[in-house]
């Protein structure tokens, strides 16, 4: 989780600056948490207090009202009676990371996922996309290889993950659906050589960079084993106690052998630095 959190605060000042280079500072004063980081940290908090989907984003949408939301996420998010408006984009996958932690067989990750992006994106192509990035983290973490990775997503979910980033790169054009940005964000981490290169990977096609670095960064960190203790520090200082308490409440209920966590903490409750809301 906190992978995926990583590259939204990394991708975040690149979303409508895009840059077409893995040649850039990682942190500055512009990058911030944005409402990737927000729904990501709403579903480990409803899946850690068993209260349904909606309300946890619903409740996090009043204390974090200006991080970027997109206008039908609005608009349900104000709504007295809100239902899913049968979205196509990619919201349902840059949050469904704790999902992928929480549960300890494929089908009921891939269930969870399902049950997290109804709610709102109950399109054909949000339900897969979840589901494709859910699977890639769960199969990361219990020590797949990129090659079996690999097969299962394109197999399964039926993305075409055969081309190379720098083949990719140049004519790739900002995306926010699930089929025209999921997969490239997953061969993001599938050519990483580590956390650092996936999340740079990723933001350097020039897309919708914080969603795409949120998702191979979820991915990132499942299967290279913690987000790098420098990169992770200056992730959380951006932080605020809301959201590192969860974060680490999360972490202590559902790290595996091998993730950042395994029962330390690893957020700190110091005020965001970066960030205004």
């Amino acid at each position: 989780m906190l992978g995926a959190i990583t590259g939204d605060v990394i991708g975040s000042r690149f979303e409508h600056d895009g840059i077409k280079s893995k040649d850039f500072e990682l942190f500055n004063s512009q990058s911030v948490f944005t409402d990737d980081t927000i729904h990501t940290v709403a579903l480990a908090d409803s899946l850690l207090n068993q209260v349904p989907y909606q309300e946890k984003l619903r409740e996090y949408f009043r204390y974090y009202p200006d991080v970027g939301y997109g206008g039908r996420f609005r608009r349900w998010a104000k709504s007295s009676e809100p239902g899913p408006y049968g979205s196509y984009g990619n919201g349902s996958a840059m949050r469904v990371s704790p999902v992928a932690w929480l549960y300890d067989t494929l089908d009921d990750v891939l269930s969870g996922a399902l049950k997290s992006a109804v709610v709102t994106h109950n399109h054909p192509e949000s339900m897969l996309g979840a589901q494709a990035v859910a699977g890639a983290i769960f199969m990361a973490r219990s020590g797949a290889s990129k090659d079996i990775i690999r097969v299962y997503v394109e197999d399964s979910f039926n993305y075409d993950l055969s081309a190379a980033i720098d083949e990719i790169r140049p004519d790739y054009k900002f995306d926010v659906s699930c089929r025209g940005s999921v997969p490239q964000a997953i061969m993001a981490f599938l050519e990483a050589e580590d956390f650092e290169d996936a999340v740079r990977n990723a933001v350097s096609l020039g897309g919708d960079s914080d969603t795409q670095a949120c998702i191979a960064g979820g991915i990132a960190e499942a299967y290279f084993g913690k987000v790098p203790d420098h990169i992770a520090a200056q992730t959380l200082s951006c932080l605020d106690e809301r959201l590192t308490s969860v974060l680490n409440l999360f972490y202590e209920k559902v790290a595996k052998p091998g993730s950042v966590s395994s029962g330390t903490c690893i957020a700190n409750s110091a005020p965001c630095c970066l960030n205004d809301v």
